[in-house]
């Protein structure tokens, strides 16, 4: 595989695609809006101005989301809600979920943004216990 080629999909498999080209950066957003798309502390996003996606299948499959009176935009499986790519038009922009790869990716996280928005239990987790796997 060349390494400027990323696969991804949702979690059941309906939608893959393909990334040619190199993300120019990877943040952690702990905004309200991102919260609420993750249902987590934050979300994962690479960004690219120069990367392209080819829908291998489903792209039918797919719905987006803009939030009126924003640029906040997502896409998504249709049958298990996973959060897929999706492009900006209006900033030439490739949005891509991290958690959506199925590939290795070559890039850190380059920051937390949104930090002082983020959630009020979303503080020194890295000092809490890590279980590998299911808790028994």
């Amino acid at each position: 595989m060349d390494d400027n080629m990323t696969n991804g999909q949702c979690l059941c498999g309906a939608v893959k695609f393909c990334i040619s080209g190199e993300f120019e950066s990877f943040f952690l957003c702990h905004c309200s809006r991102c919260r609420k798309d993750s249902g987590s502390a934050h979300s994962a996003n690479l960004f690219s101005t120069v990367a392209k996606v080819d829908w291998v299948s489903g792209e039918d499959n797919m719905k987006t989301f803009q939030l009126s009176g924003s640029r906040h935009i997502r896409s998504f499986c249709k049958d298990c809600g996973s959060a897929l790519p999706v492009f900006q038009v209006d900033l030439g922009l490739l949005v891509v979920p991290a958690g959506s790869l199925d590939s290795r990716i070559n890039i850190r996280p380059n920051a937390h943004i949104c930090f002082s928005s983020r959630a009020d239990w979303d503080t020194d987790l890295a000092s809490i216990e890590k279980i590998d796997g299911l808790p028994g």
